[in-house]
């Protein structure tokens, strides 16, 4: 089942990709949330990603129930050691989910519910950085057991992956207002656009050197002959993607931004299993080592192969019916 293994991998790869683009943008609107003054702008934010925000966390549940059922060595290992990221990434956006819901229904609390759905998204979006990179940088492993300690998850590493990925979340929900709104909030959401763009691409160098570092293995696959010559494309792409962003920031396209963000996003997870495979747990778990069994995987990808479709259909259907700008009459309530 050498096959189905390595489906199941672009399965989960696909839901982690789709859940970080979908879900980081209505992340990066709360990071950002309060450097907006005006409450009315607030509302046409907030409204912005109403119809959709909740789908969008779908995708988290396919990648990990997808590792659950596809590869539950690495699951059982990855969860022993991120169990308090997890947990606090969890609790943050119910918290922001509820938030969301009662920051409209109440006028006296409204600030309060507010503070939480800015917060609840701002912890949940440096928890995910700090598990990307805790996994990109080695677990502590003997005879099969983690052995970092609860907070062993907590390093310089992991921190600075956690403040990146926040950074490239209010880059997605900078742009992504940029194309759903006007006026004077779009205005200002370009002035963040461009002053987080320099700042997260220093951020992706950082975390890129660092990774490479960190392991020589890694070091050797980006750097060695003949293999510099083909994935040096990827830096490249990436710093030519890079300009391309900043010069239609500065002509004022409209949509473009989002678009390209989402390139330096997915062209940065490609920089990830580049420097990891074929590992799913870094020197620990390869993709085969954690696979369950093939009759496991051939079930359990029956399923994926008859809902999949019907998730994908109605993401699609939802951000269609929803296209176009959003202002203050479309506030949510």
């Amino acid at each position: 089942m050498f096959e189905l293994t390595y489906l199941w991998a672009a399965v989960i790869a696909l839901g982690v990709v789709v859940y970080v683009i979908l879900d980081g943008f209505d992340l990066g609107i709360g990071i950002i949330f309060f450097f907006q003054p005006r409450i009315r702008h607030r509302d046409v934010m907030m409204s912005s990603i109403a119809p959709m925000w909740d789908g969008n966390e779908t995708w988290m549940i396919l990648g990990g129930a997808g590792l659950l059922a596809a590869f539950p060595k690495a699951y059982a290992l990855l969860l022993s050691t991120l169990y308090i990221p997890i947990l606090l990434m969890l609790l943050a956006l119910v918290f922001r989910g509820v938030a969301f819901e009662f920051r409209f229904k109440t006028n006296r609390h409204r600030l309060a519910w507010g503070v939480a759905f800015s917060v609840g998204s701002t912890i949940a979006a440096f928890c995910q950085g700090a598990i990307l990179g805790t996994v990109v940088h080695g677990i502590p492993v003997v005879d099969g057991e983690y052995v970092g300690g609860s907070f062993g998850w907590l390093t310089p590493f992991s921190v600075f992956t956690g403040l990146a990925v926040m950074t490239g979340y209010v880059m997605l929900g900078a742009t992504w207002l940029i194309m759903k709104t006007v006026g004077d909030l779009q205005a200002w959401s370009y002035r963040v656009a461009k002053r987080v763009l320099p700042l997260w691409l220093l951020m992706i160098a950082g975390v890129s050197v660092w990774t490479a570092l960190s392991a020589e293995p890694i070091a050797e696959r980006w750097f060695s002959l003949p293999n510099f010559y083909f994935l040096s494309q990827v830096p490249m792409i990436t710093t030519a993607i890079a300009g391309f962003t900043w010069w239609n920031l500065y002509h004022s396209n409209q949509r473009a931004p989002f678009y390209l963000t989402i390139g330096l996003f997915v062209l940065s997870f490609a920089g990830l299993i580049i420097s990891i495979w074929p590992y799913i747990v870094p020197r620990v778990l390869t993709f085969e080592q954690a696979a369950s069994a093939p009759s496991s995987q051939l079930f359990s990808f029956i399923g994926v192969a008859i809902f999949l479709p019907f998730v994908i259909g109605y993401t699609i259907i939802s951000y269609r019916v929803f296209r176009g700008k959003v202002d203050q009459a479309d506030a949510y309530h």
